[in-house]
């Protein structure tokens, strides 16, 4: 597990009362997996590129859906962001920006014109 992100003792301690209890078969390691979903998300990656040092992705994933749909996350954000002060200003950053899955292959299909002036070879 060198090298991968993992939270720390006291990050798990203010976060774990608001996992849900576990039913049936006891949970894998809670704070393995949650480092593994921040590490995902924080990096953009899709579920199956998680590093293997996490556990399985699937894990990763149904954990993220299961807890989400529980409010989980929620409650943690709430909680964790009332714990500070308040803001003086509050601002957004609305640099970030989604493109369909089918948005690269535009330029290959000729919907846009050629950037450069250069004559294409061929």
């Amino acid at each position: 597990m060198s090298g991968l992100f993992l939270l720390s003792a006291r990050q798990m301690a203010r976060i774990s009362p608001f996992f849900p209890l576990a039913h049936g078969v006891p949970r894998v390691d809670d704070r393995r997996v949650v480092s593994g979903i921040v590490y995902v998300i924080k990096n953009g990656l899709q579920w199956k590129d998680a590093p293997k040092g996490y556990g399985p992705h699937k894990t990763l994933y149904n954990r993220f859906i299961r807890w989400s749909r529980l409010g989980v996350f929620d409650r943690i954000f709430a909680a964790l962001a009332g714990e500070g002060p308040k803001p003086e200003q509050i601002m957004i950053d609305s640099t970030h920006l989604k493109a369909h899955r089918t948005a690269a292959s535009l330029l290959k299909k000729g919907f846009f014109p050629v950037v450069s002036d250069a004559r294409k070879v061929g």
